[in-house]
């Protein structure tokens, strides 16, 4: 009996607990909203942004698992469970597009996410503010470029009576049309991807230079540190939350890649090298009406950029201490 009654005190006292805690909560979130309420409503239209075209239209990865015809609808389609993941990794064109889409993405984080980083480097210690503002608008400007007039001047550049072909031609070589060369593809399409973000993904960078406190260089200089040692011991560890988080993210999209840029420069002659998952999904659902294959190779992109994610996620918290959650 005692025993009983302790018990029904134990759990009576939890509950109990547990009711302070929700109610406490409650008012705590009262109070904010009354303070703050604006903040609030201002994050709205982005909640409905998201809800709306972000997670309301995830309901169509339904149509992997089905024969979908857009006359039965989504529910009405029949069911063929994972036939279409099947067919995409028996056909001989799975390694092709993994492969060329992580040797992209991987070319692409090699070279365009460090090179960023050097770029804020050097920016951030000049000392002509005029000959600073020059530079940054010079690696600026390509990156507001429309993607068709910069895939129509590299057209053009890699023909074989383009600005290439004429450089080939006048030190004795045989001009061609580096575009339809699968050789070349991944370095044109790296090189150009470089030249038209560089300045614009090293803003982020300068802006975490500009957080860090003038006093840390002074005392590294009294220390007898160098411009050299200045950046390893200062600059870096003062920028590297930042780099970790966007390492995190750039990780996270290597089965990631937009298939504009790749349809508007790639032919039959290079897809090889050129043709990546993107394009491939484009090709299958657009182009072949094949809907439920195209959504099932999106979605296992998908999968693989979410377990990319947070694996890289779990490693940069291990490493420096930082992370996205």
């Amino acid at each position: 009996m005692e025993g009983w009654l302790m018990s029904v005190f134990r759990n009576t006292k939890r509950s109990m607990l547990v009711e302070s805690k929700a109610r406490s909560w409650r008012i705590m979130v009262g109070i904010d909203w009354r303070r703050n309420w604006q903040l609030y409503l201002l994050i709205i239209p982005v909640l409905i942004y998201y809800l709306v075209w972000c997670y309301g239209p995830m309901y169509g990865i339904i149509i992997s698992f089905n024969d979908f015809s857009p006359r039965k609808g989504i529910w009405g389609s029949e069911f063929v469970g994972l036939r279409w993941f099947r067919e995409f990794f028996n056909s001989p064109f799975a390694y092709r597009v993994i492969r060329n889409t992580v040797l992209i993405n991987f070319w692409n984080l090699i070279w365009g996410f460090p090179l960023p980083i050097i770029l804020a480097l050097m920016l951030n210690d000049l000392r002509s503010k005029l000959f600073k503002r020059t530079v940054q608008t010079i690696t600026y400007m390509p990156y507001f470029i429309s993607v068709v007039i910069i895939c129509g001047i590299l057209r053009d550049f890699a023909s074989s009576d383009g600005v290439f072909g004429e450089f080939t031609k006048l030190f004795g070589g045989i001009p061609t049309n580096l575009l339809g060369d699968p050789a070349y593809f991944r370095l044109i399409y790296v090189a150009s991807e470089l030249w038209q973000r560089i300045g614009w993904d090293s803003i982020i960078f300068l802006s975490a230079l500009s957080a860090i406190s003038p006093e840390l260089y002074e005392a590294a200089t009294i220390d007898g540190a160098g411009k050299i040692k200045q950046v390893f011991h200062v600059t870096l560890p003062g920028i590297m939350p930042t780099i970790a988080i966007l390492l995190v993210l750039r990780i996270g999209s290597l089965m990631s890649l937009s298939f504009e840029k790749i349809i508007l420069l790639y032919n039959g002659l290079t897809y090889e090298t050129a043709d990546v998952i993107a394009s491939y999904v484009y090709r299958k659902g657009i182009v072949e009406a094949n809907f439920s294959f195209a959504t099932a190779v999106g979605l296992f992109n998908s999968l693989i950029n979410f377990a990319l994610v947070v694996f890289a996620n779990k490693a940069s918290s291990r490493l420096s201490e930082t992370s996205l959650w």
